[in-house]
């Protein structure tokens, strides 16, 4: 816990109340078998009824005061340990929100789901039981030692003889479960990427009937998960069972010992029922404090996993400008730009072109030749390896993030849809006005929100399953349109439209977006075509660079794909 100590400081005045409190319902629980021993040793045997009423009321007023403190403290506890992990989890993420595309890549989606979720419960858990627990559970168990030492030194060395066995298999047990548990949950990842993977694709996997084929996936992780947890539950539980043995075996001897001594006429019966209250206490205790030890085990592995990630270091800092801009600098430029996403093999090599305000840059290629790597290197999801991405003649590292983004409309290959209106999803949470989204809306050829119900008030679906594939692209358009962005991305945005719609929407963007430079990715030709300039990529290389015209005479690929989609090479529409 002590990677997320600074979120316990400013709780630290209302955590020690809670332990005071905790405390204050310990020691007066502690008095009451002591009243119990006086009552039955001093006050019965001389039938002084006064002092008994008054024993057995002392007694009740302090079960009373007890039970009390108990329940403000663990209502305390849970107002803290709530408050804490509400924050943890505000900070981790916003974290998971800054983290680079690199940074998420290592990380991976899942892991990140459950480090938000399940790992910070855990935390939680830690944070209650051991406000619940910390305080109450040692002082229950050194109090019972104290009080027994007071009535009888001789029974009390029964007791403390066998502290040192219980203290061993606790230390073991603990340092054998943290690393399971560290285990567990990385395993948990796994567990959550499977099934995220199985919903998001649940439509695939019934068409191509692989519904059985994921069920064994789920199994085996599945399986794997609950053998590990069986493992560290197994060695865990090793300590409840252990340390009631030893304390019973330890009650059995107090009785022994204690029916010798009073039989010796050393001590008086009233102490002996006292002892057996207080062992039975301190039984208790020691449950207690093994199983804070246990979700110490689990909470310290998940306090672990959620630090790493806090901990993090930042990735694609903003740096110092090296020069002032030109004036009249390309509004893109690419300058012998070289990537690689594992520094095994380019994606991206010595590539250089130069985009002008308005204009339009086409990106043809085959799957993973590097065409939304140029996308995301030219948002600064990632830094080049070698050379540098200008906008407006800046060096985009040079750029705040938040001004750089706010550049882009972006509709990306795999986008997503959000529950809510039709309306809401084209806005997105910026102060786009209705005029606005309805011309976003008209340029993005979204004619067919007229006719839901409800027009831009229409609800969209999770992941914008009562849409089709056209509408959901069209969209999402919409979305990037509406901001009236500098930079238009669109990543095969294009692929779910018929070439009618399809070229509707490019004149739209031709005629309503002249001043916005549009970077297209597609593999339709007839898509590209009328961009001013077209890349043709392979294996991360530029194969073909010009126009429509000049890549017909000068590439044999771009030629070949023209051919095969259009024939003799004129639009099909």
């Amino acid at each position: 816990m002590a990677e997320l100590k600074h979120y316990l400081k400013p709780f630290w005045g209302y955590i020690a109340l809670t332990m005071f409190i905790k405390l204050a319902g310990a020691l007066t629980e502690l008095l009451i078998p002591y009243l119990m021993e006086i009552m039955l040793d001093v006050k019965v045997p001389v039938g002084d009824r006064g002092g008994i009423y008054l024993c057995g009321g002392l007694m009740l007023l302090c079960a009373a005061l007890c039970l009390g403190s108990n329940v403000l403290a663990n209502r305390m506890s849970a107002v803290s340990s709530g408050k804490i992990t509400k924050q943890i989890r505000h900070d981790l993420f916003d974290k998971l929100q800054s983290l680079s595309a690199r940074q998420m890549d290592r990380l991976t989606v899942a892991s990140a789901n459950s480090r938000l979720t399940s790992d910070t419960y855990n935390v939680n858990q830690l944070l209650a039981r051991t406000q619940r627990m910390g305080i109450r559970a040692p002082s229950l168990l050194i109090g019972g030692m104290a009080m027994m030492l007071h009535m009888d030194w001789a029974l009390s060395l029964v007791l403390i003889g066998l502290l040192p066995i219980i203290a061993v298999v606790v230390y073991l047990v603990t340092k054998t479960t943290v690393p399971l548990y560290t285990h567990e949950q990385t395993i948990l990842d796994r567990v959550v990427r499977v099934v995220q993977e199985n919903v998001t694709g649940v439509r695939v996997i019934k068409a191509l009937s692989k519904t059985e084929d994921e069920k064994k996936r789920f199994h085996s992780v599945n399986e794997e998960l609950t053998q590990t947890d069986q493992k560290a539950g197994t060695v865990a539980a090793i300590t409840n069972p252990a340390s009631s043995l030893v304390l019973n075996l330890g009650l059995t001897l107090v009785v022994v010992v204690g029916a010798l001594r009073v039989n010796g006429g050393a001590i008086q019966s009233g102490v002996i029922v006292a002892f057996l209250q207080y062992f039975t206490m301190i039984l208790n205790a020691m449950l207690g404090i093994t199983r804070i030890f246990v979700m110490w085990s689990k909470g310290e592995a998940s306090a672990r996993r959620v630090a790493e990630i806090l901990q993090m270091p930042a990735d694609l800092e903003t740096v110092p400008a090296e020069k002032q801009p030109e004036k009249g600098a390309p509004h893109i430029e690419f300058e012998h730009v070289t990537f690689s996403y594992t520094g095994v093999g380019e994606n991206l090599s010595d590539l250089s072109f130069r985009l002008q305000h308005g204009q339009v840059l086409g990106i043809l290629g085959p799957t993973g030749c590097g065409k939304s790597t140029i996308l995301n290197l030219l948002m600064r999801m990632y830094d080049p390896d070698e050379g540098r991405v200008l906008i407006d003649g800046q060096d985009v590292r040079s750029m705040d993030k938040s001004v750089l983004r706010r550049k882009f409309g972006v509709v990306f290959q795999n986008d997503f849809v959000t529950e809510g209106t039709i309306a809401h999803n084209i806005r997105f949470f910026r102060d786009v006005d209705d005029e606005a989204v309805q011309k976003a809306a008209q340029d993005a050829q979204a004619d067919f929100i007229a006719h839901k119900e409800g027009g831009m008030d229409a609800e969209v679906m999770v992941r914008g399953n009562n849409l089709s594939g056209g509408q959901k692209q069209r969209l999402l358009i919409a979305r990037a349109l509406a901001a009236d962005p500098d930079i238009l991305i669109l990543d095969d945005a294009s692929s779910a439209l018929d070439y009618r719609t399809d070229a509707n929407l490019r004149r739209a963007l031709r005629d309503n977006h002249r001043h916005t430079t549009t970077v297209l990715v597609a593999q339709r030709v007839s898509s590209l075509m009328h961009a001013d300039l077209i890349l043709v990529l392979d294996d991360g290389h530029v194969i073909g660079a010009g126009t429509h015209e000049e890549l017909m005479h000068s590439c044999e690929e771009y030629r070949l794909i023209a051919h095969t989609q259009m024939g003799d090479g004129r639009e099909a529409v």
